[in-house]
């Protein structure tokens, strides 16, 4: 690669920063609710977002150049990626694309003071965590639970694909906000009894979710903190980009608790992304090795490889039988030692 090829290249990842910036600010005007229906003229939609008509013009011209949509004569239309901008779709993306643009974004400005430092944000700003920091936030704290349930929408295919879930008769899901996950699985699986582990202010969501899927008698919502202890309720667990948040440390106090709540036998799955013992320059790994530094900057956990994960277990008690590459994340199996 010639010099001026990898300038052009480094170029081109230094700006990428734009792209996040525009389709943020197309999920903020709701353009892809606005063409949910089919194509519309510029006029329409200014009059709809009340934004400047040169400007959105403009933005929506940029919108084109990524495949937001299309644009014909001043009618613009949606594709099929930008549809997932819509938060109505199956597969919403809306409220992350307002979390990283919104939150995230302003977050990686100070990853230089992370690094000199070794301290999150919010250590930085004098707060135990970031969590902590964000309660303080009504308005992060929604957009964060969006975020995060738009997220694991998108994995649940992969997961349930990746694991068979049927051999337990109660599931756990600690940490499980408003039990996307563990009520995909017990829709998936009618014999599945299930508990939706986690904090008192998850409690409204997690019931309104499984009010509507038609999962009320079999699925309930207990509050409570994982770090102080968890119920010894089900033969299985299962914790979802829950553990990565955490240092070692903090980390073996969840799984410690975990280890009390399970009967003989029973059985631990970590859904987490799996730090390459090599990393290469596929996009696979920088969205492993982004991550870890989003950790590292955000709540002050890692991403971790398998063997750190097993060290992990070792560690509180379990032992790690398997692991299911499920998309980009895996479910990792352990069982009580």
């Amino acid at each position: 690669m010639s010099s001026i090829h990898a300038s052009a290249r480094l170029l081109h990842l230094i700006q990428s920063q734009r792209v996040t910036a525009i389709i943020y600010v197309a999920a903020k005007l709701g353009i892809a609710e606005l063409l949910r229906d089919g194509s519309r003229p510029l006029g329409e939609l200014v009059e709809a977002t009340g934004a400047n008509k040169q400007a959105l013009r403009r933005l929506l011209t940029a919108l084109s150049t990524i495949g937001i949509c299309t644009v014909a004569e001043e009618q613009y239309a949606l594709t099929e990626l930008g549809a997932c901008l819509d938060g109505a779709a199956t597969q919403s993306l809306k409220n992350w694309t307002i979390f990283e643009g919104q939150f995230l974004t302003e977050s990686w400005t100070g990853l230089l003071d992370s690094i000199m430092t070794g301290k999150t944000a919010a250590q930085l700003l004098g707060h135990e965590n970031s969590f902590d920091l964000m309660a303080r936030d009504p308005e992060m704290v929604s957009i964060f639970n969006a975020a995060m349930m738009e997220g694991t929408r998108l994995a649940i295919p992969d997961i349930l694909g990746a694991y068979d879930f049927g051999a337990f008769a109660h599931l756990m899901d600690v940490g499980g906000g408003s039990g996307e996950l563990v009520g995909a699985i017990a829709g998936q699986h009618p014999h599945i009894r299930g508990t939706i582990f986690d904090l008192p202010r998850c409690a409204e969501s997690a019931t309104g979710h499984l009010r509507r899927s038609g999962l009320s008698d079999r699925v309930e919502f207990m509050a409570g903190d994982f770090f102080q202890t968890i119920p010894s309720i089900a033969d299985a667990i299962v914790m979802k980009n829950i553990i990565h948040d955490w240092s070692d440390e903090r980390s073996m106090v969840i799984l410690a608790n975990c280890r009390r709540a399970l009967p003989g036998g029973g059985v631990l799955l970590l859904i987490e992304r799996i730090m390459p013992e090599f990393p290469s320059v596929s996009d696979a790994h920088r969205e492993q090795t982004l991550t870890d530094l989003l950790m590292l900057r955000g709540p002050g956990g890692l991403e971790r490889t398998e063997k750190q994960y097993a060290w992990l277990f070792r560690e509180s008690g379990f032992t790690h039988t398997a692991t299911y590459p499920a998309g980009p994340l895996s479910v990792i199996e352990a069982k009580v030692a």
